[in-house]
């Protein structure tokens, strides 16, 4: 006999979301959660693309989430000897439809996730958190549960696995291998206090990322890719620095290095002049997030699915590896982890050969594999190789300017065009939302 239905170990961005589904479908659902909060281990905060709400679960894009700040575009700024000597600033939403059309919503990670596992616990998912599941019971080479930390053995008919980066019970279940050193950033966030009118004056509603060749020493070393990324939000601004743990046979410098990248960045004039006067660290975080799983062919052929089991977000390696950011597939991916568990649980049949469907549908989503296989990102390192200023711009005009489009148009159109051809009013709560969270926000 098992305890519950299902079983969803990770209570982050996707956990929430398929566990809320699966009890809605009439299955007894547990969350166990590692942390004392939802989002407490998750990275502090983030910014979520438009695409995520618009074709993700519709109780979220129909709901009142704690959102932060609409974002309506991105400025690019090139720094030289610690000036800013040219930007681009192409990829925005034009007047006088921004910001009331967003292309992203910045929210901190904690108040969202809770948020999300309060909507499973009210469709009538049982939370336990301060529970860390530390193996998966197996019987004749078959998941049946997860033991926990307490030494609890908890059975179940389906184990959903949306645990992050860790990855433990896919190791323990033997089908996937830790996260290779090549696809994993180093991240230190600094948090900072900036009043709201100071923001809106210098950020607006814009992202700002600030690139700059390897001699600058602004960009951490095997960034390959990376920037320095501030995130504006109500009150608050989030700055991040991220380093590979191993690049090309090279492995990471000392962690202390991300310090004094940061402390030649605060030399820069546009930092000088506009954000330090105004700002107070409050908070300096480590963390570790996935990025390019999808570009590496080894993690990317590393099975989803199991007999009695699925992985679904970053536990699948479904990182956007353009922009190190994992919520929209993590929830596309909880939606369809989902259905195929409540199709499974009817029909009787877990076994692996059933349930690789949702490997399938992973497959045919009309933006999961886009987002995962993007090489922007990755490819800037050529410029870095070639020390060629002009090859960095143009690569991140293609990336984060008005050349995104030409990668993100025709997945998105397909996104809309299915979406339209399934319920042709669509776009009419599509507008209502962007209406209602620019609202939120004011």
């Amino acid at each position: 006999m098992s305890d519950y239905d299902v079983i969803v170990v990770g209570a982050g961005f996707g956990g929430p979301v398929a566990a809320k589904k699966c009890a809605e479908a009439g299955l007894s659902t547990l969350i166990l959660e590692r942390a004392a909060v939802p989002g407490e281990k998750v990275i502090s905060s983030l910014t979520i693309p438009f695409y995520g709400f618009l074709f993700g679960p519709s109780w979220i894009r129909d709901g009142d989430p704690p959102i932060e700040r609409p974002v309506s575009g991105i400025r690019n700024f090139f720094v030289k000897e610690g000036k800013t000597f040219a930007k681009d600033c192409s990829f925005r939403v034009p007047r006088p439809f921004g910001p009331r059309v967003s292309i992203g919503y910045t929210t901190y990670c904690r108040p969202f996730c809770t948020w999300l596992a309060d909507r499973a616990v009210e469709a009538g998912a049982e939370l336990r958190t301060s529970v860390t599941a530390v193996d998966v019971i197996k019987e004749n080479g078959k998941v049946q549960g997860v033991v926990t930390d307490r030494g609890e053995e908890l059975r179940s008919r389906m184990l959903l696995d949306s645990e992050g980066l860790q990855n433990l019970l896919g190791i323990k279940a033997g089908i996937r291998k830790r996260y290779l050193p090549e696809v994993v950033e180093l991240c230190l966030l600094l948090d900072f206090e900036m009043p709201k009118e100071e923001i809106d004056r210098v950020c607006g509603y814009n992202l700002e990322y600030f690139w700059g060749m390897p001699e600058e020493e602004i960009i951490a070393p095997l960034g390959y890719g990376s920037a320095v990324y501030i995130f504006p939000y109500r009150e608050s601004i989030h700055m991040t620095i991220g380093c590979f743990l191993k690049a090309e046979d090279e492995v990471a410098p000392a962690v202390r290095t991300l310090d004094a990248y940061y402390e030649r960045f605060f030399q820069t004039d546009r930092w000088q002049s506009e954000y330090a006067p105004h700002t107070k660290l409050r908070a300096r975080i480590w963390d570790t997030c996935p990025i390019y799983a999808g570009l590496h062919p080894e993690m990317r052929e590393m099975p989803t699915f199991t007999d009695n089991m699925l992985l679904l977000g970053d536990a699948a390696g479904m990182e956007a590896a353009a922009i190190a950011d994992g919520v929209p597939t993590a929830w596309f991916s909880a939606e369809i982890a989902a259905d195929t568990t409540i199709e499974a649980l009817k029909a009787g049949d877990t076994s692996a050969d059933f349930l690789s469907r949702y490997d399938q549908r992973l497959r045919a989503h009309p933006l999961i594999t886009a987002l995962i296989t993007d090489p922007h990102r990755r490819d800037l390192k050529y410029a870095a190789i070639n020390v060629s200023e002009k090859e960095m711009r143009k690569r991140v005009h293609n990336g984060w300017g008005f050349g995104m489009m030409k990668h993100l148009t025709w997945p998105v159109t397909k996104a809309v065009v299915g979406s339209m051809w399934r319920k042709p009013s669509i776009p009419f709560r599509w507008m209502n939302m962007f209406n209602r969270y620019y609202k939120l926000y004011r």
